[in-house]
């Protein structure tokens, strides 16, 4: 019998809002991130509007020896593995040796950090690029900077699946956790945030161009003009449900129930990706369509991909209006941080009884095969939830939460 594997620890920084309950706030508050690019000079870039991550206090307390040698992404990874493992009661140095393991996924590594270091050697020179530049952009390395930080020498990896990313590595930490380790601290993080990152997503299909903040992503209608980018995203410390128990952990958020995968070379096509894996997962829970209260969208906010997307809940659920929340529209897609941060929402979503809205949305304007929940959150009883995620390039991954 497969042993529960169960979430106690939360961290998160994501554009609005640095740890859980402030990002759940502003979620449930319908605060929006999505602005014009403050980072660089970006009015001659064809994307201008992105989701960006404020500095905040914490940073300026991490070790100086780090600044050198780190992404400014990766550094936020770290203080957000401080707030999961805080939140799960988790002390590294208390732990033996390899019982702990790190798997974050990024698709983007430290990739403002090797972009300076390009401008650096075609500027002045191979001499003036720093020695960091060999592991500093790479995608395992927010995994390697925590795992060493911690003394987490356990189990690790990474899955780079893009905006699948999360989910995907979340099924990697649990079969970690169900193969006999202790701790897995792991989510995702990711940024496209600097001019060759935006550089480069400006030539993604679907990416939206609108200079209007309040009109760029509305997902599920048909005046959408497309995804905006954000950064950040979540961090989780899972453990088997006997572990928790044993370190009598005051809170456990929800069981990681169910995970599938699959590949769909046509995203935008009928779904056929999105409905191969959720009913992985749903099998991998034991459950059903039925069993499922509430659906956090992978939310595409381009109308094929949206439709898509429609097309798989139909199928999945038939005529049963299943509600359906994209909290992600308030931040942007966060590419591998996204489903993370949607795993968050929806466990705070079953803790709390209340299903986050869209802002801005109307009801007429949504495709009406989506029970998409607008205006104002809904309260209801909540035991469990649906997570849908798609990748650039075909990946499709969904992941079954239940209640503790």
């Amino acid at each position: 019998m497969k042993q529960d594997v169960v979430v106690t620890g939360v961290g998160v920084i994501a554009p609005n809002g640095i740890g859980a309950q402030a990002y759940w706030d502003a979620t449930l508050d319908g605060v929006s991130a999505i602005g014009p690019i403050q980072r660089f000079d970006a009015p001659h870039y064809p994307v201008r509007l992105a989701a960006e991550i404020p500095v905040f206090e914490a940073e300026s307390a991490l070790q100086k020896k780090l600044l050198p040698q780190t992404d400014r992404l990766t550094r936020l990874a770290l203080i957000c593995s401080d707030l999961a493992m805080a939140d799960a009661k988790v002390d590294p140095a208390a732990l033996a040796d390899f019982e702990a393991g790190v798997a974050v996924s990024s698709s983007t590594g430290g990739l403002e950090f090797g972009q300076r270091q390009m401008q650096l050697q075609w500027g002045t020179g191979w001499e003036s690029v720093s020695p960091y530049m060999s592991f500093a952009w790479y995608y395992a390395v927010h995994t390697g900077q925590i795992s060493i930080r911690n003394g987490m020498r356990g189990p690790s990896g990474v899955v780079v699946s893009e905006q699948a990313g999360g989910l995907d590595t979340l099924a990697f930490a649990r079969r970690l956790i169900r193969k006999g380790t202790s701790i897995m601290c792991t989510g995702g993080f990711d940024s496209m945030l600097c001019p060759y990152g935006v550089a480069t997503a400006a030539t993604a299909a679907g990416m939206s161009r609108s200079h209007d903040p309040e009109r760029a992503y509305l997902p599920f209608r048909a005046e959408s003009t497309g995804f905006v980018p954000g950064e950040g995203g979540a961090i989780l410390v899972i453990e088997s449900r006997t572990s928790a128990a044993e370190r009598g952990v005051p809170v456990v958020y929800g069981v990681l129930a169910g995970h599938g995968s699959a590949f769909d070379p046509d995203p935008a096509g009928a779904g056929d990706g999105l409905v191969r894996a959720a009913r992985a997962a749903l099998a991998d829970a034991g459950m059903s369509p039925r069993d499922i209260d509430v659906v956090f969208a992978d939310a595409g906010g381009s109308g094929p991909l949206d439709r898509a997307e429609a097309d798989a809940i139909e199928r999945l659920f038939g005529e049963r209006a299943v509600p359906v929340s994209a909290p992600k529209a308030l931040v942007g897609r966060l590419m591998s941080g996204g489903a993370v941060l949607d795993v968050v929402a929806a466990l705070l979503s079953l803790r709390d009884g209340v299903i986050p809205a869209v802002a801005g949305a109307e009801e007429d304007t949504v495709d009406p095969r989506v029970d998409l929940v607008v205006g104002e959150p809904r309260r209801q009883r909540l035991d469990s939830a649906l997570v849908l995620a798609r990748g650039h390039g075909g990946f499709a991954s969904a992941m079954v939460l239940t209640k503790p």
